[in-house]
């Protein structure tokens, strides 16, 4: 009876203000959903009542402005916040063209054995920056040392993370096949997922209609050893797909709500978010889920936003989810080991790693490929490829993500710390054994991820 009577009092209360308003003397307000410089949806808010233990979405008739709307909602004082339901984005920005060189291929040729090692010609990211290289395990000054951390795990008893559970928030994951015209990606293993959700397209299995979060959980999680493809940081880990993103890589900050507390009550130990709200929006509705996240012990991490090529640093920022509630906000970097050219810059920035591409300027180093993993091919659900388009803060969050994995199967944080202390634990192990690349703390945080140091006991 409270919930429906809380119900009827929003409801009530919208009506009021759009009485107010004269919403419906104003039909030209619906004619634009999606503002240009704020994007939301049409004929929504969210809101939230002092004393409700979260916001809620109402929505809105024809003709009523959304942006009006809110403001008028926040003059309230029963009201704790009303915003629009504002859109993420997927922070990945695809290169272009394709490496000529580069095929993409999965397969060996007919008749011979895949080579070993041989992900360490791609796979660049992984690699130890120091030491002594050879013809099959290379160094890299932008790797993070996924090898020696690997070593740790084994002697842990917990290879690749054995057993640790990652929810994926974003476009879905190959994960499965179904009917025709979804297939599993052949370096996954059916084995290694849990029970996800679909919170785009209600009722429907979480898979990937655009590469992008099987990309992404690719470098969280995918299998090595097996002779297809290449590998994932934490291979041991099991993930859990959910689909808070479109096909167009777009979602609403309800629906990330709804994945991130979906990924609490299946407790879930990591969740990662490789997507990002403009800058100075507030979603207090995705803080709150956020928070219950961090109160039960489970570690969030979030890349920190691209700079877009058409929009002038003046209107970027680091901005959510990574700026949430002890969210580890994650830049990018590239294979020569600077900071990458698209990787934006401000106090939610904690740490970073690699995103690829090319480096912002006064890189010593010219070295700018992208991250490599098997995803679907462009414009496909049943077709894989390596492609060498992928970068951003996107791969950058899957890569903490992943080492974040290995250091919670890795034993180096106390079973005893719980709740906020366990995640103030595995923030502080990332911060303080990561390596400084030269900048500026809100360009690089604590520095670049080093997995093995991470790990080590």
């Amino acid at each position: 009876m409270d919930a429906m009577r809380n119900r009827l009092v929003v409801l009530a209360t919208v009506a009021a203000v759009l009485v107010l308003l004269g919403a419906s003397a104003r039909p030209a307000a619906a004619a634009s959903g999606i503002g240009p410089a704020r994007r939301f949806a049409a004929h929504q808010v969210v809101v939230k009542f002092k004393g409700e233990p979260q916001g809620r979405t109402v929505r809105l008739p024809r003709g009523a402005g959304v942006l009006a709307t809110a403001r008028a909602l926040r003059a309230n004082s029963n009201v704790a916040y009303a915003e629009p339901n504002y859109t993420a984005t997927a922070s990945a920005a695809e290169l272009e063209p394709f490496v000529p060189d580069d095929p993409g291929t999965l397969e060996t040729p007919p008749g011979t054995a895949p080579t070993p090692g041989g992900w360490a010609q791609k796979q660049w990211d992984l690699l130890p920056f120091s030491g002594t290289a050879t013809a099959k395990l290379p160094t890299s000054p932008g790797g993070i040392d996924a090898v020696g951390a690997w070593a740790n795990l084994i002697a842990a008893g917990r290879p690749g993370g054995r057993g640790i559970r990652v929810a994926v928030l974003d476009s879905g994951i190959a994960y499965r096949n179904f009917g025709s015209n979804y297939a599993r990606s052949p370096d996954f293993s059916p084995g290694q997922f849990l029970p996800g959700e679909d919170f785009v397209d209600r009722g429907h299995l979480p898979l990937d209609e655009n590469g992008h979060g099987t990309h992404v959980a690719g470098t969280i999680a995918e299998q090595t050893n097996n002779g297809i493809g290449l590998t994932g940081i934490a291979y041991g880990a099991l993930l859990m797909p959910v689909r808070v993103l479109d096909k167009r890589n777009v979602g609403y900050a309800n629906r990330i709500a709804e994945g991130i507390r979906f990924a609490v009550r299946n407790h879930a130990q990591v969740i990662n978010m490789s997507f990002n709200f403009a800058c100075g929006e507030r979603v207090p509705q995705v803080d709150e889920a956020l928070r219950e996240a961090y109160d039960r012990g489970i570690v969030t991490v979030a890349s920190g936003g691209n700079l877009s090529p058409t929009t002038s640093t003046a209107k970027s920022c680091v901005s959510e989810p990574a700026t949430g509630p002890r969210v580890i906000g994650v830049g990018g970097t590239t294979e020569g080991g600077c900071i990458g050219s698209y990787s934006l810059a401000g106090k939610g920035i904690d740490v970073v790693a690699p995103g690829g591409g090319p480096p912002a300027a006064g890189c010593p180093s010219i070295l700018s490929r992208p991250i490599y993993q098997v995803t679907l091919r462009p414009g496909t659900t049943n077709q894989f490829t390596i492609p060498s388009t992928f970068v951003g803060t996107s791969m950058a969050a899957a890569h903490v993500s992943g080492t974040v994995a290995l250091i919670l199967a890795s034993g180096v944080i106390p079973d005893t710390l719980k709740g906020k202390a366990r995640v103030r634990a595995v923030t502080r192990r990332l911060e303080t054994t990561a390596r400084s690349l030269g900048y500026p703390r809100t360009v690089q945080g604590a520095g670049l991820i080093d997995a093995a140091a991470a790990t080590a006991p």
